[in-house]
């Protein structure tokens, strides 16, 4: 059986999604990504709007084994730093792009 992986991360990494989508879909695991990308694509979102997608993002989760985070640059926000903490409040692994070191902003 497939690995199910969710990618989360900040929406103006639209690229780093990109990519990670086509390297993790090449391993044989099965990707659970963003519909679009607000901040990268300048879509201005209602309360209701993001609501909506932080529900769903937050079914994601739940579906998957496991979470790839998307820490370019060390860079991990609120929203994401909000997903990894429900991440492993589920017990599912957490996987990040770039090595957790002293130049990530956590």
């Amino acid at each position: 059986m497939a690995t199910i992986t969710t990618l989360c991360g900040s929406t103006k990494f639209k690229e780093a999604f990109i990519e990670a989508n086509k390297k993790l879909t090449l391993e044989g695991k099965i990707v659970l990504t963003l519909g679009f990308f607000e901040h990268a694509e300048g879509i201005a979102l209602s309360e209701k709007e993001f609501e909506l997608l932080k529900a769903l993002h937050f079914e994601k989760i739940r579906m998957s084994d496991e979470v790839f985070i998307l820490n370019v640059n060390g860079y991990i926000g609120n929203s994401t730093q909000i997903e990894i903490a429900y991440a492993k409040d589920l017990g599912k692994k957490i996987l990040y792009l770039e090595e957790i070191g002293s130049g990530s902003f956590v």
